[in-house]
């Protein structure tokens, strides 16, 4: 069975940007990842996802998948996304995986540099993803080389299992979904919205439930966690 280790390995204030940088190992080997940057409020910290990416982002593209939100009342973040993005001078392409044909989700993640995974109800996306072939897809893009962005239920589709998020979302609006076994991206457990309304009280049920089981990583609306390689760094703006 492995353990998966998380060292502290700096902490510093730059420019007001807080970073705790950890490194993630397995049995005590280094464990190499692709680039990611998973949020709870990607309109939020985008100023400080330009900072890191280091690269200019004017007139890239990045695949846009709103998909989790499709069952939510509440969709306001989508939007927040959207123009987040267009601050940042890049160009989106929407990518429905719930109603594009597979050809177009293969199409559309493979011209992007980006992808990006909005928030809303997580099981619901999972069972979209996994139901339409997109999950391998995007997998295979990763792991090729492209940036991950995942926006809360899209953070937490990185994770090896999205159990842990039943105290968030409500799983019945994934009536098909037979497993909760995720993405894998990373071999922690992001949980967004740490200290924020509405969703307070149920991070903090998720973590007195799980904290002793699985490597929670807490983040709030204003933090990100950014996986370059074998190296984690919790970034705050």
């Amino acid at each position: 069975m492995s353990c998966f280790l998380w060292q502290t390995q700096a902490i510093a204030v730059d420019g007001g940007e807080a970073r705790i940088a950890l490194a993630a190992a397995v049995d005590g080997k280094e464990l190499s990842m692709s680039r990611l940057f998973l949020a709870s409020s990607f309109a939020d910290v985008s100023g400080v996802f330009q900072q890191w990416v280091g690269e200019e982002l004017r007139g890239k593209s990045v695949v846009f998948i709103p998909t989790a939100s499709n069952t939510e009342k509440v969709v306001f973040y989508v939007e927040r996304a959207r123009k987040a993005f267009a601050k940042l001078g890049m160009t989106i392409d929407e990518l429905d995986v719930s109603t594009a044909p597979r050809g177009e989700i293969v199409r559309k993640l493979g011209a992007s540099p980006y992808i990006y995974v909005s928030g809303g109800n997580t099981f619901f996306l999972l069972q979209e993803l996994k139901r339409t072939g997109a999950d391998s897809a995007i997998l295979e893009e990763v792991k090729g080389g492209k940036m991950y962005i995942g926006e809360s239920a899209g953070s937490i589709i990185a994770s090896p299992n999205i159990e842990y998020a039943k105290d968030m979302d409500d799983c019945a609006a994934a009536p098909g979904l037979d497993s909760y076994d995720s993405l894998g991206l990373v071999p922690f457990y992001p949980l967004p919205h740490y200290t924020n309304f509405p969703f307070k009280k149920a991070a903090e049920k998720i973590i007195a439930r799980y904290d002793s089981q699985l490597n929670l990583r807490p983040i709030s609306n204003a933090q990100a966690i950014a996986v370059d390689g074998g190296e984690a760094s919790v970034l705050a703006k």
